[in-house]
């Protein structure tokens, strides 16, 4: 059985957290897509993460983890990361990396900055990790696959046709340093020694563990709206984030994904540029940031403040419809305990006109957005474990919003911890 674990929205909705409460019964869990640009932040018996690249099921001895062929593999974050939570504790995990995964470089990174910097005010809230360069050598097939890192007669021959292609761009239009071929083939050496244990064929492993009846569980990274084709086009991720994409990512069959977990958040955060319509600012915005998450809503990469907004009916509709949701898990909801009303965004006014369809970027730029304001509950939900225990505004709030984007609401988190969950049964809006 495959289940995927992906986002609704722009990302940071808590998918780390379910990640690691369901990958309690999974075999395998692996990251299918994306690079460290995104991080995922976890609090559990060890204490609290942030993760980059590592699955967020990485604390469990019983399973292991893949990093897969569509990852964006940065090796010395990988193993820096490896080394952080060995050192807090965490037992050594099993990781098993793609043969046909795809490495980061370092100028990939540099071209990231200098591009960001070239554009100014125009720039698009990159996390300068290297990503959009990554996946445009990826494409233009002139990426380093972890494959030929045990070619020396290949490398030697494409380092010095790296530097033939990108110096130029270095010299004239960023006035940067230059790339050696030297420097390139020490740095691909490095990377060589540090993986080397971990390569195998992932794909033939995940089908064997398939054929043995093993549950595996994809981790997506961002959410639907930063999805290169389907979402805000162009302040979008360079990788698909949704979980169609995780049998191409992880190279498992498409008929095999049989349960799609979409993380929604309860109100909307957002991290680098783009349309936000539920977007709030100021002291409102200030105090959901400061009460958000777990110590405040700053991105687990970049450190930075996160956008904040109320929750999105109409986006998240959209993002759980491209996902091909089954389940929606609804995080971060004892956040909102602190409001007498909770405006929820139901609907965009374009030019004069109500939709509740989710435009494309140029419409979505001029939407404002359809508030309705529902009742708080006015209390903290902590700690509670049944559906039914939860104040009767705070149902409402869950049942009002499962019938707005059409979708079950099954699971409720109310706290960062790994057993702050409650699981919803019988009606849903399915």
């Amino acid at each position: 059985m495959v289940q995927a674990v992906v986002g609704a929205n722009w990302g940071d909705e808590g998918k780390g957290k379910i990640t690691d409460m369901l990958a309690e019964k999974a075999d395998i869990i692996v990251r299918f897509q994306g690079g460290a640009n995104a991080g995922h932040t976890i609090v559990n018996n060890y204490g609290k993460f942030a993760l980059h690249t590592l699955p967020s099921g990485v604390f469990y001895g019983h399973t292991t983890s893949v990093i897969a062929n569509g990852v964006a593999l940065n090796i010395p974050v990988l193993f820096e990361e490896i080394r952080s939570i060995v050192e807090r504790g965490v037992p050594m995990p099993k990781i098993l990396v793609s043969d046909r995964a795809q490495m980061v470089m370092s100028y990939h990174i540099l071209f990231d900055q200098y591009e960001e910097e070239r554009l100014g005010g125009k720039s698009f809230g990159s996390t300068k990790s290297g990503i959009a360069p990554f996946y445009s050598d990826k494409f233009a097939k002139i990426g380093f696959q972890v494959s030929e890192l045990f070619d020396e007669n290949l490398l030697k021959e494409k380092v010095q046709r790296i530097c033939d292609l990108k110096n130029p761009l270095l010299e004239h239009l960023y006035h940067k340093p230059l790339l050696t071929p030297e420097g390139l083939l020490e740095e691909l050496h490095g990377y060589r020694q540090m993986v080397e244990p971990y390569v195998c064929d992932t794909a033939a492993f995940l089908y064997q563990a398939l054929k043995e009846g093993k549950s595996i569980l994809l981790e997506g990274q961002l959410g639907s709206l930063k999805d290169p084709d389907h979402g805000i086009y162009p302040m979008v991720t360079s990788s698909s984030t949704l979980a169609g994409y995780g049998a191409v990512g992880a190279g498992v069959p498409p008929y095999e994904i049989s349960k799609i977990v979409t993380v929604c958040k309860a109100y909307s955060s957002a991290v680098g540029a783009g349309a936000f319509v539920s977007e709030i600012f100021g002291d409102e915005a200030d105090e959901l940031r400061r009460r958000g998450g777990d110590g405040g809503e700053f991105g687990a990469t970049t450190g930075r403040p996160r956008r904040m907004g109320w929750f999105d009916c109409v986006a998240s509709k959209y993002g759980c419809r491209l996902q091909g949701t089954t389940d929606v898990a609804f995080t971060v909801l004892d956040v909102l305990g602190y409001l007498d009303e909770i405006p929820v965004c139901v609907g965009y006014e374009i030019d004069g006109e109500v939709t509740t369809e989710f435009p494309t970027t140029a419409l979505l730029e001029r939407a404002k957005p359809v508030l309705k304001k529902l009742p708080g509950w006015k209390c903290d939900i902590r700690g509670i474990r049944s559906y039914e225990e939860l104040p009767e505004n705070c149902r409402n709030y869950i049942e009002f919003v499962e019938k707005q984007i059409g979708f079950p609401i099954t699971m409720v988190s109310n706290g960062p911890g790994r057993n702050d969950i409650i699981y919803r049964q019988g009606e849903t809006a399915r």
